[in-house]
């Protein structure tokens, strides 16, 4: 039996980035879990350390524990993602 894929947004307030990625993410009908960094900053510290970057957005994908970042700014890059991880399904 698969696994349904798991999708965390790490965000902050005001980002408009950020918010193209959750429109798109809800127009494809895919829930999502959002990590907001606005009042925490340290967790900059934990992007920094897992994929060597301090901005937002990130967007994970995965199953279990493996997962797949997106790291640059553009749907297009979250689009090769999903479908990449579609794929493995």
């Amino acid at each position: 039996m698969a696994e349904n894929k798991n999708i965390v947004v790490w965000s902050k307030q005001g980002c408009s980035y950020c918010e193209e990625v959750k429109t798109y993410l809800e127009g494809k009908e895919l829930d999502y879990q959002t990590i907001d960094i606005t009042e925490n900053e340290d967790r900059r510290d934990i992007l920094k350390a897992k994929y060597g970057i301090r901005h937002v957005p990130v967007v994970e994908i995965g199953r279990g524990n493996v997962y797949e970042a997106v790291t640059k700014v553009g749907i297009e890059h979250l689009e090769k993602l999903l479908q990449r991880v579609n794929e493995t399904s």
